[in-house]
């Protein structure tokens, strides 16, 4: 998935979301300032980062919105009943987008493919500069006193110097308390 980078990280009680701004066409940086990450206020609160065609992205992030009320704020149900409903309907089947989704106690990617996976350490990234930011995150979260917040911002910036399609320039929301 090229042209962004979501980042979710959790520590200390606290969960982040970070995601880049940039989009591009082609090879060309059209916007710098976008934002990819949602504050849902459902349940104890929500947040969605999304990575992929924006127009894929935000159409599965409403039929996640829809399965998050329907499931009364269950974060995991919710996941699970998105992804399902993404690989049965003829139309959303096609649709090329990953979400990261994430609450104070689970962080989650959801995938076309099927899958709703949550990660073995408190850390997740997706997108072009996913990988970079899913190392910075690790390393900040293992060897920093930063916070899940700084940590999210440090990571979508570190990937930014690295990755082509990454702004490092970063929206970061967060839920819970230090």
């Amino acid at each position: 998935m090229h042209g962004t980078t979501i980042v979710a990280v959790r520590k200390d009680g606290v969960t982040a979301l970070a995601g880049d701004g940039q989009v591009t066409l082609g090879q060309t940086i059209m916007k710098t300032g976008a934002v990819k990450v949602r504050r849902l206020e459902i349940g104890g609160g929500v947040l969605v980062g999304f990575a992929g065609a924006v127009a894929d992205s935000l159409t599965l992030l409403e039929k996640f919105e829809a399965a998050l009320q329907g499931a009364k704020g269950n974060l995991q149900r919710a996941a699970v009943d998105t992804v399902k409903q993404w690989r049965t309907d003829r139309v959303l089947r096609n649709l090329e987008a990953m979400l990261v989704v994430a609450d104070r106690d689970n962080l989650l990617l959801l995938s076309g493919n099927g899958e709703v996976l949550s990660p073995d350490e408190p850390v997740l990234a997706v997108g072009s500069g996913g990988a970079y930011a899913l190392s910075a995150a690790k390393a900040l979260l293992r060897y920093s006193g930063l916070s899940a917040p700084e940590i999210a911002q440090e990571a979508i910036r570190i990937a930014g110097e690295i990755d082509l399609y990454t702004s490092g320039n970063p929206t970061v929301y967060s839920l819970g308390e230090a």
